[in-house]
């Protein structure tokens, strides 16, 4: 039976960051993606990364992390990585990200790449013409239910600004991609939802970047794979 991690909780001005902390040694941060949480990566820290001090990440909006917020964007998640670590006095760690979790680590691989000695972005992407078609569609058809049910009274504004994440460019541009020197490992499913050739985009304008494929899972299953462990803790320990 998997270890149940208590949640703790760090208060920042506008912002209650809920995570979950387990472990010793390297530090490393873990960060979910859209409209999940933290729960996400309780078999990592618990599991495969007890080697590690690890904080699992609520972002705002999402898990038990409380905000109030008329709007969600990927350079707010990155700061409010940025100042949780300030709070808990990390100075420096690792950090894997998937999904939009994965987008937050590469703006924050630009923004604060004093705080982070290697980062895993697992299946970003930076624009959101880099989600395969049919998905997009979806999110897009989604997203105008979400806002008609919001014109009925229905509580559904925070769907809502989880869907604009999802439908919206990320806030950093291919020439600040250029600019990363964070070393980084880039991973993504066989079946993904983000095109590949996107993520090999991203490969390629990040230096210093390797990039492997995971094969036979899809971008909902990549966390729970076996490969997808090894190529973390073998890129976090070389």
């Amino acid at each position: 039976m998997r270890n149940v991690l208590p949640t703790r909780y760090q208060d920042l001005p506008d912002l209650r960051v809920a995570y979950c902390e387990s472990g010793s040694g390297p530090t490393l941060l873990f960060l979910h993606g859209n409209s999940e949480s933290k729960k996400l990566f309780t078999a990592y820290q618990t599991e495969h990364f007890s080697d590690y001090h690890t904080f699992a990440l609520d972002s705002r909006g999402h898990g038990e992390s409380r905000s109030v917020d008329t709007a969600y964007t990927i350079p707010q998640f990155c700061q409010d990585v940025i100042r949780f670590c300030a709070a808990q006095g990390i100075e420096r760690c690792h950090l894997v990200g998937y999904s939009d979790g994965g987008n937050i680590a590469l703006l924050l691989a630009k923004y604060a790449p004093q705080l982070f000695d290697r980062i895993v972005a697992i299946s970003p992407n930076y624009l959101a013409s880099g989600t395969d078609e049919k998905t997009l569609r979806l999110f897009t058809r989604l997203s105008k239910l979400w806002k008609f049910l919001r014109k009925l009274g229905l509580p559904t504004q925070k769907y809502i600004m989880r869907f604009d994440l999802m439908l919206n460019d990320i806030g950093i541009t291919a020439d600040e991609l250029r600019t990363i020197r964070t070393g980084m490992k880039i991973l993504y499913a066989e079946e993904e939802m983000i095109k590949p050739e996107h993520i090999r985009e991203i490969a390629e304008l990040v230096p210093n970047s390797e990039l492997e494929m995971i094969p036979a899972c899809t971008h909902m299953n990549i966390l729970q794979q076996p490969r997808t462990v090894a190529a973390i803790r073998d890129y976090l320990e070389k």
